[in-house]
């Protein structure tokens, strides 16, 4: 359940001001037809989160838990820094994929801009720590939906109100915690129990 939890809040407040979020808003004013939309953010981060939850588990396979730690908690460290950066989105990407119809323009604008994006890299992450293949996939795709279904209905109005840079340090110093934690952890837990 950890995992879940985890996966859920980190990726939910990457997730604010995002380039994916923000396509979430152009989609709606274009369209106009938020289930649609809603359903094919739904559909490309279960796909794209599934594979990046796979590649985590394939990662931890094959490499120790030392090392492990030390790439995890450097990774974290990174995301941290990454997400004080905000993401734009090009308008251009989306325009060669509007003939599929508003589920399929969605699904496949959704899934490439997913592609190496904070949140994907995040979902790798959680993946190789946790060992919990199914709950951080579901965990990180409620986030998802957390995020950008409500950008979905509720537009411009949302993301007014949102102070969008608080979110960002927010999320960068749950990274950097989650990183230090990562890579201090062991070290600490000896501490701790003496």
């Amino acid at each position: 359940m950890e995992a879940f939890l985890v996966s859920t809040g980190i990726v939910t407040l990457a997730e604010m001001g995002d380039k994916t979020q923000l396509l979430s808003l152009v989609l709606a004013a274009r369209f106009r037809k938020p289930w649609p939309i809603i359903c094919g953010i739904f559909v490309a981060t279960l796909v794209n989160h599934g594979l990046a939850g796979a590649l985590g588990e394939w990662i931890n396979s094959f490499i120790g838990p030392d090392v492990m730690r030390w790439i995890l908690g450097i990774s974290f460290i990174a995301m941290a820094g990454w997400m004080l950066i905000p993401d734009k989105f090009d308008d251009d990407e989306l325009q060669a994929h509007t003939k599929w119809g508003v589920f399929g323009t969605t699904l496949v604008a959704f899934f490439l801009a997913e592609m190496g994006d904070k949140t994907q890299i995040a979902t790798v992450m959680l993946a190789a720590q946790y060992q919990a293949y199914v709950w951080v996939v579901l965990g990180t795709t409620l986030g998802m939906m957390l995020a950008n279904a409500p950008a979905v209905w509720l537009g411009d109005k949302l993301v007014k109100r949102i102070p969008l840079r608080a979110v960002h340090v927010t999320s960068a110093l749950i990274f950097l915690l989650l990183g230090v934690l990562a890579i201090a952890g062991p070290a600490l837990a000896q501490w701790w129990s003496r």
